[in-house]
């Protein structure tokens, strides 16, 4: 089974008949060329070890010495053995709130790019692992479905906001709910949801819909970013300050974190709250549980072990151009004794 990589390099294989006419064209120009100034017969009397054939033969190992350094560069590699490749983790989807009350600077740089670098490192962490990532505030939506590819996740992540959702909030419900449609392996035997949120404005029921996540294998642990003490909201415009946002009173709107919901939320689905602050945390926690955690075959692949094969294609280029280089077009001696090229 043969593979090329850059099939783009046989456009250079043109060359060869542009060689070809050239050859023709110089062929004929001497041929018309030797008419006009000398006989047929005397040129073979003065010119008598002059080969056609030979010339011709030059040309061909020229052509051939070419072609196989052309293939040489679209590196043909060729599948020497299938291999099959198993992959086994657990499926991890973050759940990350977006409300503007994570961008509260209580925390350093605030409670959104806190919560980033956490799920950013846990990331770094997992193996063969799973992720997915849920963004919600008002309203919960699906910013990456569960994939292998850890280094879409950390993308996609840099660039949730609460500029990505319709209405404000934080809709914990909305996420667990959403967050249900992402385990689709029905053999997974560990799930794991992960909400990051300051727990401000939850919704009624949290508890209820976590314990019915439970039920289904799903663990659910929370982490909390943001103090107890609180802070303003700030409102920036192109990264500049120009005010805090303020209520109905036009006092300035303090937010704060709300542990006990996040706590409620996490043992209502036999998973654990973690401090956030400190990023090193949860991020040392949560790793020894993934890895600990019972891993499911959720991919097999069979592929096949190509190998690359341009050197050869090298050698053989160079070995023809080298054979044109040093065969002489004129008759040889011992070839003229046994007319090997039918030129008698």
């Amino acid at each position: 089974m043969y593979q090329i990589e850059e099939p783009s390099y046989f456009y250079y294989l043109a060359i060869i008949p542009v060689i070809i006419v050239l050859f023709l064209l110089v062929f004929w120009w001497k041929k018309s060329t030797q008419k006009k100034f000398i006989d047929k017969d005397l040129l073979v009397r003065l010119a008598p070890n002059t080969s056609t054939f030979k010339s011709v033969l030059k040309l061909v190992f020229l052509l051939i010495g070419i072609s196989f350094l052309v293939v040489s560069l679209t590196n043909p590699k060729m599948g020497t053995k299938l291999k099959t490749l198993k992959r086994e983790g657990v499926d991890v989807v973050f759940a990350l709130d977006v409300s503007k009350s994570m961008l509260a600077e209580d925390i350093a740089p605030n409670r959104l790019e806190k919560a980033k670098q956490i799920i950013s490192k846990i990331i770094d962490k997992l193996g063969s692992d799973r992720v997915g990532i849920i963004i919600y505030a008002g309203n919960a939506y699906p910013l990456l479905p569960i994939t292998t590819d850890h280094a879409a996740a950390s993308m996609f992540l840099q660039n949730a906001g609460p500029n990505m959702v319709s209405s404000q909030g934080t809709a914990i419900n909305e996420a667990l709910t959403l967050a249900k449609t992402y385990y689709n392996n029905d053999e997974q035997t560990n799930r794991f949801l992960i909400i990051i949120s300051d727990g401000e404005d939850h919704q009624d029921e949290t508890s209820k819909v976590a314990q019915s996540m439970s039920k289904e294998g799903i663990k659910i642990f929370t982490i909390g970013v943001g103090t107890e003490q609180g802070g303003p909201i700030p409102i920036k415009t192109n990264g500049s300050l120009v005010g805090y946002k303020k209520d109905n009173k036009g006092e300035t709107v303090i937010t704060k974190r709300n542990q006990e919901v996040l706590e409620e939320v996490a043992n209502s689905a036999s998973g654990r709250y973690i401090d956030g602050n400190k990023t090193e945390t949860p991020v040392d926690i949560l790793e020894k549980i993934l890895a600990n955690a019972q891993k499911s075959e959720f991919e097999t692949k069979q592929f096949s072990d190509y190998k690359d094969q341009f050197q050869w294609f090298i050698g053989l280029g160079i070995l023809f151009l080298l054979i044109d280089v040093f065969f002489l077009d004129k008759k040889t001696k011992w070839v003229k004794k046994i007319d090997l090229f039918n030129e008698q």
